[in-house]
């Protein structure tokens, strides 16, 4: 049975994600997003489930950062979970008495109209986790009387849901990943995304053209870019793509090669299958057998056999 740490406590959306992707796993708390990445870098566990973007808030940035530092770690799946919250509240409770509010700052910008229509006069505060704030709420002589959070906090918490699907939203989703130590990978299935970080060699006018070109002539189509801050100072940026295909495919590992010739550094962090089912159109040109024709033709002319 492996024991996989996840951004706690108990009750977050994380373990909810958790409980699909490895529902055998055991489950490892940990205080932060550092914190379960950690544990599986130092083998306290034998990976990690983390939140990577939400459709509505964009990149969690602190898994992004962790992900390209420190030791390496592969992503080895992915999750696209649709982001639920619950008003939830100690037994007995009715909404019309609440006053104060606890929840994440995330929740608070995603169920703004609800909290406007029918909390017009509650304090709403701001929790470290959806999670903590259920936990708080069931404490006896807590000063706040509900939580926003997810539903499966309430189940370990003990309190009672007043209203369900609460956000301005229906479609919200967030994508979780699992992470491991280097090791083998996914297999392809031809339904797969690759990630990496790449850190450019120096900061002159079409860096970036550089770097975007290695996948558009392969037909690599990019899902995700972010650029993040190196702390190396103001303007200093590397970047983390997301792209369709498996790095054993050759149009994927060709775009590798030709990154990791014009960049200072290249951190690949995994080939997995995508959790939207997408399958790719490959261009014309770009399947691996015509990558293997091209080969072939190439040797017979440098060979004197063409």
């Amino acid at each position: 049975m492996p024991k996989l740490a996840y951004l706690g406590p108990e009750g977050t959306f994380t373990e909810e994600a958790l409980r699909i992707l490895a529902p055998e796993a055991e489950r490892l708390p940990s205080a932060n997003v550092s914190a379960a990445l950690d544990a599986a870098r130092r083998g306290e566990a034998d990976g990690a489930v983390v939140p990577l973007e939400n459709s509505l808030e964009g990149a969690i940035t602190t898994t992004l950062d962790e992900l390209a530092w420190g030791e390496p770690l592969l992503i080895t799946a992915e999750l696209l979970l649709p982001v639920e919250f619950s008003l939830l509240a100690r037994q007995d409770a009715v909404i019309s008495r609440i006053k104060r509010v606890f929840t994440h700052p995330a929740a608070i910008t995603q169920c703004r109209n609800f909290i406007a229509r029918e909390l017009p006069d509650a304090v709403v505060v701001a929790a470290p986790s959806t999670a903590a704030a259920a936990q708080e709420v069931a404490l006896p002589g807590s000063p706040y009387d509900a939580a926003i959070a997810a539903r499966i906090a309430g189940e370990h918490y003990g309190l009672v849901e007043l209203a369900a699907k609460i956000g301005d939203r229906s479609d919200t989703v967030t994508r979780f990943v699992r992470v491991s130590r280097p090791g083998s990978m996914p297999e392809p299935t031809g339904s797969d995304r690759t990630s990496l970080v790449a850190f450019l060699t120096d900061d002159h006018p079409g860096a970036l053209l550089e770097m975007l070109t290695e996948f558009s002539v392969r037909g690599v189509n990019l899902t995700r870019i972010e650029s993040r801050p190196t702390g190396d100072g103001i303007g200093r940026y590397f970047f983390h793509f997301d792209f369709e295909g498996h790095v054993a495919d050759a149009r994927v590992g060709e775009a590798l090669s030709g990154l990791h010739r014009i960049c200072e550094d290249v951190r690949f962090l995994g080939s997995y299958p995508r959790a939207d089912g997408f399958f790719p159109q490959i261009k014309r040109g770009m399947a691996d057998a015509d990558f293997a024709e091209a080969e072939d033709w190439l040797t017979r002319i440098r060979t004197g056999r063409a």
